[in-house]
């Protein structure tokens, strides 16, 4: 197995009110670090300060009274969550995120929302390395019919777990996912390193983004997934 799939890594989730990462709002997040010590995890409930949809709440459990009156203040929460993400990347830890730009961006909409610095702020330059176990499974498994939810992967490589669906839940199974791709198809990652692995997703998205949206055009649509990755 390759060296940067043994950690450290940092597992990054959110769960929110909607599926739009510029215009809805985060509501817990969740930080996994795995490395040789073990897994540590760090989690927040934040009050979004908007209604949470009755469907959002259904999925993760959390709703408008509760986040009320239970949840962080959206501002400081945010920002602690972005300077951890950002002291990783500084330290060379990769972030691990499934479907990794949805819960970048919708990170980088809340902090300019709440007048914060942004990721790319942070760091002077690009979020990198990154890590998406959704495009590394869709690079190495093109082919393979079905859906590519994290549930279907969990299925597909094997991994168990309780079936809640938390932050913090979908962070674990994000990096199990991740070593079992890795060992399954460690052919074809083995001779990457970080940086090169980022690069390779970079491209890889972007082949599967433009297939994806010519098949969309054969369909008489004209909408679909942008090629930039992760965000």
């Amino acid at each position: 197995m390759t060296t940067w799939a043994s950690g450290p890594l940092l597992g990054f989730d959110t769960e929110t009110t909607g599926v739009n990462s510029t215009s809805d709002r985060v509501v817990t997040a969740a930080l996994v670090m795995r490395d040789a010590a073990g897994t540590r995890q760090r989690t927040w409930l934040i009050d979004p300060g908007v209604e949470i949809p009755a469907g959002a709440a259904a999925i993760h459990g959390i709703t408008t009274e509760k986040a009320r009156a239970e949840g962080l203040a959206p501002a400081p929460a945010l920002d602690e969550i972005a300077g951890m993400l950002v002291q990783a990347l500084r330290n060379g830890i990769p972030v691990v995120a499934f479907n990794a730009g949805f819960d970048l961006q919708i990170l980088d909409s809340e902090l300019a929302r709440h007048h914060l610095p942004t990721l790319p702020q942070r760091l002077g330059g690009p979020v990198r390395p990154v890590i998406d176990p959704l495009v590394i499974d869709r690079a190495v498994d093109r082919y393979r019919k079905g859906k590519r939810t994290l549930g279907h992967l969990c299925q597909v490589y094997g991994i168990t777990g309780s079936g809640l669906h938390t932050a913090e839940v979908d962070v674990v199974a994000t990096l199990d996912v991740l070593r079992a791709i890795v060992s399954r198809h460690s052919a074809k990652l083995a001779h990457l390193d970080l940086h090169g692995l980022h690069d390779y997703q970079v491209a890889a998205h972007r082949a599967w983004a433009e297939s994806f949206r010519e098949w969309l055009v054969s369909k008489g649509r004209t909408d679909g997934p942008g090629s930039e990755w992760p965000y």
